[in-house]
């Protein structure tokens, strides 16, 4: 519940940089983007990063802002012209990983630590575990086969090694061996890449082995990762941060309070995501997290909770699907998780197992504990984990997270069928928590990494709660997701597709909340990272209000389909029935079917592999890949998708509604709205690489409505909606207060979401409104507006006296959300 020390912005705007958008393209942008209303741009990661990379995750040097975008002159020119128009820079940061990048010279550290191995004074930057079997040597899983039939391949020029697009340093005094000796004379061992998965000894992260942990946790290499940065907020430069994936730190809370420190508290938000009712804790010093919990409790209101449950029945009648392969949302995300930390993190866990081992050999009475029980222990752990991960190191969750894994360890202990040997689980479970007395003479000599003694005891807590995380994100978002394709809108990150709709008290309780502990977290419905934009989930959500339409739609275009996916010689509906809503989330009326074919292909396609079952990233099924790329083409980008279209021209009304709804309440509600580049207008846009394309701006369409133009379409709305709210907003920011909900009276009262802020200024939104319509509308249900006043709606013009009760009929006539603002 830290706030920043200088004031926060009232919106941002994101902007994904990559060599076709560089800094001059944002620097062109920003007059218009300042007309629009925020107050900050929101950059993507700045600093020196793999070449034609779109989207700067992938760092490889954190002293030089990125050639590629106009280096920091680029970035020193886009901070004078946005400051020049009221604009301040949020930038992201990436503390987590670096890029092990092919050649591995572009990464300077790390080419240090490859050609001098531990001993280099760089290898404290990463998180190797020498003593994690190859001899003492890192590996390298880069090779396109084995390491005997890819030696052919190797040559050494320069005094480099070199084997396709990698180049590797040589070891001092090597560099005249005979070629196989080179290779294992080397402080890393060259591998197959499929060794990856089980015999990695490094962090990464999640699954990518080609991003490389990062111990921030160690002062020396938090100096170094972020001087540049640091450097650029003291000089003004950059206002505030955004910090990526902070769940895959050994301490978050304490490195988000050294970065306070050297930020001089700068308005910092940190990529958190929540499950449940998880709370963010208490003691991290930021201003909340980067808004997916927002994102999740907008979406869920549009989601009909009873239509959603009978869109469940068409979709199980229609895919047919095995429990734990879509059919049961728990199941569904057991199963993947027990695939993902066997075979995808089998190497994290090892490594688990490898710490855990040695602690239990060291202790005064030791436990005996085999290591394929200790290896248990570990995985029947960590699955049943319902967050992404623990933080034993903070005070302030210490007794829940205790409670948590307690609740963990009981249900592992059961997995066992000899009691005796279930004590591996309480050794486990100890160690987690980072509780574990078994005591050592040993206490290691400090460097926390691959050694012996207490460092042993610090280190298995911090990467079991590292490897949960990457366990929960693979398993529940990049696998369970994909196989759970009932509502599509409800696979989104910080989602939940078992319990996809939330009712307007829940709404409301959330932003109590936040503006009571978080008043200044970022709030989002559309990110490089989310797997639909918003304005997608919200023409989605509108099935779940007639899931019978749906399935006569679906009968339809089914008929009329032609290449259907093959599974055994039966049609695969697991891919059908995603397909056809994704088409229909794009607006159902694919005019160039050719051109939405180069869209949704790649995004089934991927569906279908971070699914994992029928094809996948590691083991690829081409026959059957090609089958869905066909399908697609021929089916819901082909002539057999008209009935989407005219199903598209009879929900218009309701996805009109959602888009303008959802928009409204983003804008309005506790926090500060994060919008995503081109969603100012209606943005349909899929999974990445789709979202990612540079954006497209153009100021022509808002200097029309701020001419008097009538908005023509939806897309023009949603663009005076946003301006109206974003410019208020920043004029009056001290309006944006106190947070009261407000309750309408009459049989439709819980189609309505309205509530006041600062008592200066009300929203009202519509939610089901197919339902409401199906129901007679509005019939005489009335919204109480706040006594003071006039209450003027922005959008039309019109003024209520204060205190009135005024009819939605009338309120909300012209179109399905208002705004006012006292005065």
């Amino acid at each position: 519940m830290t706030q920043p020390s200088r004031p926060s912005p009232t919106a941002t705007y994101r902007l994904q940089l990559q060599p076709d958008f560089p800094f001059a393209a944002a620097e062109r942008a920003v007059p218009q983007l300042a007309a629009l209303g925020i107050s900050h741009l929101h950059l993507s990661p700045v600093l020196e990063a793999v070449p034609r990379s779109t989207h700067g995750y992938d760092v490889v040097d954190h002293t030089a802002v990125r050639a590629e975008l106009g280096g920091e002159e680029g970035l020193r020119a886009l901070a004078s012209t946005a400051r020049s128009h009221g604009l301040g820079l949020v930038v992201d940061i990436v503390p987590n990983h670096m890029a092990l990048p092919a050649p591995a010279s572009l990464n300077g550290p790390l080419w240090e630590v490859l050609r001098d191995g531990p001993t280099s004074p760089y290898a404290r930057w990463f998180d190797i575990d020498w003593d994690g079997g190859h001899g003492g040597r890192m590996l390298l899983p880069v090779l396109g086969g084995r390491l005997g039939d890819e030696l052919q391949h190797f040559r050494v020029r320069d005094g480099v090694l070199r084997y396709g697009e990698h180049s590797f340093p040589l070891r001092p005094g090597t560099e005249e061996l005979p070629m196989e000796r080179l290779v294992e004379a080397q402080w890393y061992r060259l591998a197959w890449w499929r060794l990856a998965r089980s015999e990695l000894n490094y962090r990464r992260f999640f699954t990518i082995s080609e991003l490389i942990g990062v111990r921030v946790e160690d002062p020396e290499v938090f100096d170094a990762t972020h001087g540049t940065l640091l450097r650029l907020i003291r000089e003004g430069v950059v206002e505030g941060l955004r910090v990526d994936h902070p769940d895959g730190l050994v301490d978050p809370g304490g490195y988000l309070d050294r970065l306070r420190a050297a930020t001089g508290g700068r308005w910092t938000v940190v990529e958190k995501i929540l499950t449940g009712d998880e709370r963010l804790p208490d003691g991290w010093a930021c201003a909340g997290t980067t808004g997916y919990d927002a994102l999740r409790h907008i979406d869920a209101l549009f989601v009909c909770p009873q239509g959603v449950g009978r869109l469940f029945s068409h979709y199980r009648d229609f895919v047919t699907p095995l429990a734990d392969e879509g059919g049961d949302w728990e199941e569904t995300v057991r199963r993947a998780s027990y695939e993902v930390v066997t075979h995808d993190l089998a190497a994290e866990v090892e490594r688990l197992v490898r710490t855990a081992t040695r602690i239990s050999e060291r202790a005064p009475r030791p436990g005996d504990h085999a290591p394929w029980a200790l290896r248990q222990a570990v995985r029947e752990l960590l699955v049943r984990l319902p967050v992404y991960r623990p933080y034993t190191a903070d005070a302030g969750r210490a007794g829940h997270d205790a409670a948590m894994l307690g609740e963990a360890a009981a249900r592992a202990r059961a997995t066992f069928a000899v009691p005796e040997e279930a004590r591996a689980v309480d050794l486990v479970h100890d160690l987690a928590l980072g509780r574990y007395e078994g005591g050592s003479d040993d206490p290691g000599d400090g460097t926390g990494d691959g050694h012996h003694g207490a460092p042993d005891h610090d280190g298995f807590a911090a990467r079991f709660a590292q490897t949960a995380s990457a366990l929960h994100a693979k398993s529940v978002e990049d696998t369970a997701f994909y196989r759970y394709p009932v509502l599509l809108s409800a696979c989104e990150v910080g989602g939940d597709p078992g319990t996809p709709a939330l009712g307007p008290q829940a709404f409301h309780d959330f932003c109590a909340r936040v503006q009571r502990d978080w008043p200044a977290t970022a709030t989002v419905l559309s990110t490089h990272d989310t797997k639909r934009s918003g304005d997608v989930r919200a023409r989605i959500a509108v099935l779940s209000e007639c899931p019978d339409r749906w399935r006569d739609v679906l009968a339809q275009v089914s008929e009329g389909a032609v290449g259907d996916v093959m599974v055994d010689g039966a049609t695969d509906p697991m891919v059908a029935w995603p397909a056809w809503q994704t088409v229909f989330g794009l607006g159902g009326r694919p005019a160039d079917g050719a051109a939405t074919a180069e869209r949704v292909a790649p995004a089934v396609l991927k569906a279908v592999r971070e699914a994992g079952l029928r094809t996948s990233w590691t083991e690829q099924n081409p026959e059957y890949e090609e089958a869905v790329a066909e399908f697609v083409r021929s089916g819901p980008c082909g002539p057999p998708a008209a009935p989407l279209a005219a199903l598209d021209d009879e929900l218009a009304p309701f996805v009109r509604a959602n888009v303008l709804g959802a928009t409204l309440l983003h804008l309005t509600m506790p926090g500060v709205p994060d919008l995503y580049q081109g969603t100012e207008r209606e943005y349909a846009a899929l999974v990445d690489p789709d979202n990612r394309r540079p954006a497209r701006l153009g100021p022509e369409l808002l200097a029309d409505l701020d001419g008097g133009a009538a908005p023509r379409d939806l897309s023009a709305e949603k663009l005076r909606l946003t301006a109206v709210a974003l410019r208020l907003r920043r004029a009056h920011p001290e309006w944006f207060g106190a947070y009261t909900p407000l309750g309408a009276e009459g049989p439709a009262a819980e189609h309505c979401v309205a509530f006041g802020r600062g008592g200066q200024v009300v929203a009202v939104a519509t939610r089901l409104s197919l339902r409401l319509v199906e129901t007679g509308g509005w019939w005489d249900t009335v919204l109480r507006l706040p006594p003071g006043g006039p209450w003027r709606e922005l959008l039309t013009g019109r003024t209520v006296e204060g205190g009135a009760a005024v009819g939605l009929n009338e309120l909300l006539a012209e179109s399905p959300v208002a705004l006012f603002a006292a005065g």
